[in-house]
């Protein structure tokens, strides 16, 4: 049971009917809520907790209800993108979201019946934790809850739809997680300083889903789904990925030049190879069959592991130079 757990947390796994039927609830919710995912979350969390520690106001059962509040509005959305676009006919005749991993609805797993339960239940969970939080903070908390509520709801559709989805990550990721964790859990403390450190991260995410657009916007433009990618093309997607790991390495620079941040921010530099090895994926068009041997692996996720490669390996360091920086800046 606890492998199952694990090797959901750690990659999209493709699951029978067989082995979905011999799974506990908790594996079950861990595979359709895409839970592999969730480390951006987390990572998110964690930047915006450490740079609240370092005002000497923290809470740590209120770091502790945003950490898995968030963790579990992003399992909803994960849950309710999947319903939205089955009830549109989106998912149907193996679109690209049945084939990297399992849709238990499309495959026939559960009922919608059961997959709207997952929603709800989960929903509430996150919204129980936001409110929790809204009592002990107060009614300020509502200016972070409400936008998250926004776009949780209605990213899947319109935002989606439209070419925002894009934008919205860098909120959702950005200001909204990392500031948001920060206002909470110093009891209502707002930092524009904040919001720029959280612009740091939020580029990462931003990354992975202009990569799995683009994996799949001959899909999406054939449904009528407006994406980034769709309406930029294909190059201007991969080169755009590229600016935007570049622009996350200016503003830790400038970051560290400024003194806003101290120097093992840096840290973030070793990612570097990373940052070689997936730039000469992503500065190629992108192939229409799966390409042979370990690269082709995922098919169809192609752009979107090499984004979420180095989001994880830039996100990871840039985690660790917060904590290196927060020692020296609290102890040292």
């Amino acid at each position: 049971m606890f492998k199952i757990w694990i090797n959901a947390l750690r990659v999209i796994p493709q699951v029978t009917k067989e082995e979905w039927n011999s799974y506990d609830i908790i594996s079950r919710w861990l595979v359709a809520s895409r839970a592999a995912v969730f480390i951006m979350t987390g990572i998110a969390a964690g930047i915006g907790g450490l740079l609240a520690y370092r005002t000497g106001n923290f809470s740590w059962i209120i770091f502790l209800l945003s950490f898995f509040g968030l963790i579990l509005a992003h399992a909803t959305n994960n849950l309710l993108n999947d319903l939205v676009d089955y009830n549109k006919g989106v998912d149907k005749d193996n679109y690209y979201r049945a084939q990297y991993g399992p849709h238990p609805l499309a495959n026939g797993f559960i009922t919608k019946g059961k997959l709207i339960g997952y929603i709800v239940v989960t929903g509430l969970l996150a919204l129980f934790a936001g409110l929790v939080i809204t009592y002990n903070v107060g009614l300020l908390t509502l200016w972070v809850l409400l936008p998250g509520l926004f776009f949780l709801l209605f990213y899947t559709w319109p935002l989606k739809y439209y070419g925002l989805g894009e934008i919205s990550v860098i909120l959702v990721w950005g200001p909204l997680m990392i500031g948001g964790t920060y206002f909470v859990v110093t009891g209502g403390q707002w930092s524009n300083w904040v919001a720029l450190v959280s612009l740091v991260y939020a580029l990462g995410p931003t990354t992975v889903l202009l990569g799995k657009h683009t994996d799949k916007l001959k899909e999406d433009k054939a449904k009528g789904i407006r994406t980034l990618p769709v309406i930029i093309g294909e190059k201007a997607s991969r080169y755009s990925v590229i600016g935007l790991w570049i622009v996350q390495y200016l503003l830790v620079i400038y970051l560290v030049v400024t003194s806003q941040l101290g120097p093992a921010i840096l840290l973030v530099l070793l990612s570097i190879p990373q940052f070689i090895k997936q730039t000469k994926v992503m500065a190629k068009k992108r192939p229409d069959q799966a390409p042979d041997g370990v690269e082709g692996k995922g098919w169809p996720l192609y752009l979107v592991g090499r984004a979420f490669a180095f989001n994880r390996s830039f996100g990871v360091l840039f985690l660790l130079g917060l904590i290196i920086d927060l020692v020296v800046f609290k102890f040292l």
